[in-house]
């Protein structure tokens, strides 16, 4: 490991990072405040909207799996930072745009571009940091993260009473310029000392892991309840709230603050205390199953309505969902350490995909609901419906399979 202080670390290695971090997830959830406007302004229907704010997720776990060549070829600060600029061109694209198909391609390419912030860091991090610390770097990676999510709701509804969309995303795409010198400049590279693995042999990896069924058993998961969450944060639980609840835009936009804020606690315990929790036995399946058991079942009190006090109801939602992100963890720990970062890209490859497919069909389903009658609460309603299914079957899956694993082990 290197020598150089731990608070030069901080500055030069971490926040860098942390930057392109919290701009991923604000441009993830951005259209969630956003959405309504172009709606508005642009005549775009669910459908419309749903296929728009999900090409970022296509466009992004596309890249998963070739982004685990570049990293090791290339380096993690040359790679993150040259993608980067594919996300400045993505928001420029977006805030020129005036139809569907040309937003979509600008969001794409945001998409594109963005995919390598979490992956580069988690590389970088295994570089330059000690393993006793991975843990903790881990919980503020994603704490910076859902930090560019709370920007992305109160704040950017605030920005929209004194700016344009489009001008708010040609400042995105300014502040992201910033972020790609700021990394360049001040990341320094640390080449691999061991031979870059071949397209072959990474391919070959890549099969073995989809041979095993324990990856399977944690693959529904990835699609389901990951994704199924992104595709709620990043448009729908706006919709919801708005269409459902009765609440403006602002209002709805206060609320997902609350939501956001909940995933910024979670995420910092999980830092905090997994690793303690795992040393007293308490296993990382154990809390993967009941945190999200726990966001089902928030969804579900959404859903019926269970309490008028809807900001807790989605707090609750924000903080259990959080848990999904010990997916990871859970799943690699069966698999060599030379896999494992192979595990985590086609654990992302899957999450994404699962948000493009459900962000899209929720859409398709409103659209579907209110031409055979239904009223906008409703066809929501079936919509958040479709979701909960979808994930209470992953859910029964996965515990079929943890109890087919128990079974198995030898007493």
């Amino acid at each position: 490991m290197s020598s150089i202080p731990s608070s030069v670390h901080w500055f030069r290695l971490f926040l860098p990072f942390a930057g392109g971090y919290f701009l991923s997830y604000l441009y993830r959830t951005a259209n969630a405040v956003v959405g309504p406007v172009l709606s508005n302004e642009l005549s775009l229907n669910a459908a419309d909207l749903g296929l728009l704010t999900s090409t970022y997720f296509i466009a992004f776990g596309a890249a998963q799996l070739p982004l685990g060549i570049l990293l090791d070829r290339f380096g993690a600060r040359r790679v993150e930072a040259g993608m980067l600029l594919l996300a400045v061109a993505g928001a420029v694209v977006f805030a020129c745009s005036d139809s569907i198909g040309m937003l979509a391609i600008g969001r794409g390419l945001i998409g594109l571009g963005v995919s390598a912030c979490l992956m580069a860091a988690l590389k970088f991090f295994s570089q330059w940091f000690p393993k006793e610390r991975q843990v903790s770097l881990t919980g503020w990676i994603m704490t910076s993260g859902t930090l560019g999510a709370l920007v992305a709701s109160g704040p950017l509804d605030a920005s929209l009473h004194i700016a344009t969309w489009r001008e708010v995303f040609f400042g995105l795409a300014v502040l992201t310029g910033g972020v790609t010198l700021w990394l360049w400049r001040s990341v320094p590279e640390k080449p691999s000392i061991a031979q870059p693995q071949s397209f072959a042999q990474l391919a070959g990896g890549i099969r073995q892991i989809l041979a095993r069924r324990h990856f399977w058993h944690f693959a529904s998961i990835a699609f389901a309840q990951v994704g199924g969450f992104m595709a709620v944060q990043s448009l729908w639980s706006s919709a919801w709230l708005i269409h459902v609840n009765g609440y403006s835009r602002t209002e709805a936009a206060g609320y997902l603050t609350v939501m956001n804020a909940a995933m910024a606690i979670a995420y910092f315990l999980i830092g905090l205390l997994s690793t303690k929790l795992v040393q007293r036995g308490v296993q990382t399946v154990h809390l993967l199953g009941g945190g999200l058991t726990l966001a089902l079942l928030s969804l579900l009190a959404i859903i019926t309505q269970a309490s008028d006090k809807h900001f807790l109801l989605w707090a609750a939602y924000g903080f259990f969902s959080s848990t999904g992100t010990l997916n990871y963890a859970a799943t690699s720990a069966c698999f060599p350490v030379e896999l494992s970062g192979r595990v985590n890209t086609l654990l992302n490859l899957l999450s994404f995909v699962g948000a493009f497919v459900l962000q899209w069909g929720m859409g398709i389903l409103i659209d579907v609901l209110r031409e055979a009658g239904h009223s906008v609460a409703n066809a929501h309603t079936g919509a958040f419906i479709l979701v909960v299914g979808v994930q209470a079957a992953s859910l029964c899956w996965f515990y079929f399979c943890c109890w087919q694993e128990g079974r198995a082990r030898p007493r």
